[in-house]
């Protein structure tokens, strides 16, 4: 079906990453999968041409264009190319955004400008060992002293936090033992700060260019300048963004199905079993017709909620519909693409072997399928 979603200037912009992403990631994207994290230059380089930096105001060199149909595109041209951009997706979709809505004037004028560039490079800190979706049970604490905050804690699965410059800290201020999700709060904690190191680099089945980190804090002093927003008011903010987090991942899952899909149907044509093409025997027509279906079905999904996204009216529950819908449906085709490769698809030399495995963590990240179940029920009644 034809989509609507995009206009001349978006377009424009896909072309523009198209082009970078073949010029400078597709050719030496092997030797980052070895090396498990994409060079810190990258972001410097994309920042070049003005892909990192198209939400931040015009004031700080940026684009001035808030409009997150230029993030859509960057997520669907790294599919179109298979090739994964380490923690770029959570730095534009997930932690930007926290710094554009909560930003005092001094933080931007300190950091907007770098952050356009592609000079700084963000990640956020909620996960702790021992606390993955209940953020209310966030322990790492920040105790003000005169003008600083002394942190102390450790931080769990953090994408992006071994390059980042500027890490978004879920810090405990205060407690309420009426209320456990009060006394949360937001400190930007920069790289270099005594007592901040950066842990073990986790190995993970998929996602193999995204640094996935522990975080240690012991008695790191972070200025009050830099507490994103009022103290205590930590929890509000993160539901804030919520929403477009699982847009996010939504959108990803949708664009790697489609990819893997593509890439399924050119190879059942080139693939000769029992003498004649794959492509030619009813069960693999039926498989990838039922996928080209489940596809336009959670494209259409999609599309409707990134514009009421755009309209300021994506509801979390219709957010978790999307998320659990489009991710759901990414694991079905994936599985069944792999399947139509046979054993070459368990080898990681075909793309759809590593399209698998990146498949898997999206029913797991921002919120599990269970979670996205729990808010679908109450917006019932149940």
């Amino acid at each position: 079906m034809r989509r609507t979603l995009f206009g001349p200037d978006h377009e424009q912009f896909r072309q523009l990453v198209r082009t970078v992403l073949e010029r400078e990631v597709v050719p030496n994207y092997e030797g980052w999968r070895e090396d498990g994290i994409v060079p810190r230059d990258l972001f410097r380089t994309l920042g070049s041409v003005g892909i990192m930096g198209f939400a931040v105001p015009e004031a700080f060199g940026g684009g001035g264009t808030p409009d997150y149909r230029y993030n859509v595109v960057i997520q669907e041209e790294a599919a179109r190319a298979v090739v994964t951009l380490g923690g770029l997706r959570t730095h534009l979709d997930i932690v930007l955004p926290y710094f554009l809505a909560f930003a005092d004037d001094d933080q931007r004028a300190r950091w907007f400008p770098g952050l356009a560039s592609g000079e700084l490079y963000t990640a956020i800190a909620m996960s702790e060992p021992g606390v993955g979706s209940d953020l209310a049970g966030i322990s790492t604490s920040a105790v003000r002293d005169g003008e600083h905050y002394v942190v102390n804690g450790a931080k769990t699965f953090i994408t992006g936090g071994e390059l980042a410059d500027l890490v978004v800290v879920v810090v405990r201020t205060g407690r309420d033992p009426d209320d456990r999700r009060a006394g949360l709060s937001l400190l930007v904690v920069e790289k270099g700060m005594p007592g901040f190191t950066v842990g073990r680099r986790l190995h993970k089945i998929g996602l193999s260019t995204q640094d996935t980190v522990e975080l240690a804090f012991d008695n790191v002093r972070v200025p009050v300048g830099n507490l994103l927003g009022a103290e205590g008011t930590g929890f509000a903010k993160l539901t804030h963004n919520l929403a477009q987090e699982r847009l996010a991942i939504a959108v990803g899952s949708v664009a790697q199905a489609v990819t893997a899909h593509e890439q399924t149907i050119r190879y059942v044509r080139e693939r000769t079993v029992f003498g004649r093409p794959l492509a030619q025997f009813q069960n693999t027509k039926f498989e990838l017709a039922a996928m080209a279906a489940e596809l336009e079905a959670g494209q259409a999904l999609l599309d409707a909620a990134v514009r009421a996204h755009l309209d300021g009216e994506l509801t979390p529950a219709d957010a978790a519909k999307t998320k659990l819908f489009c991710t759901e449906m990414q694991g079905r085709v994936v599985d069944r693409c792999l399947q139509l490769h046979g054993g070459y698809g368990y080898v990681t030399e075909f793309p759809i072997a590593r399209m698998y495995a990146d498949a898997r963590v999206t029913r797991i990240y921002g919120g599990t399928s269970e979670v996205l179940k729990t808010i679908i029920s109450k917006s019932l009644e149940l």
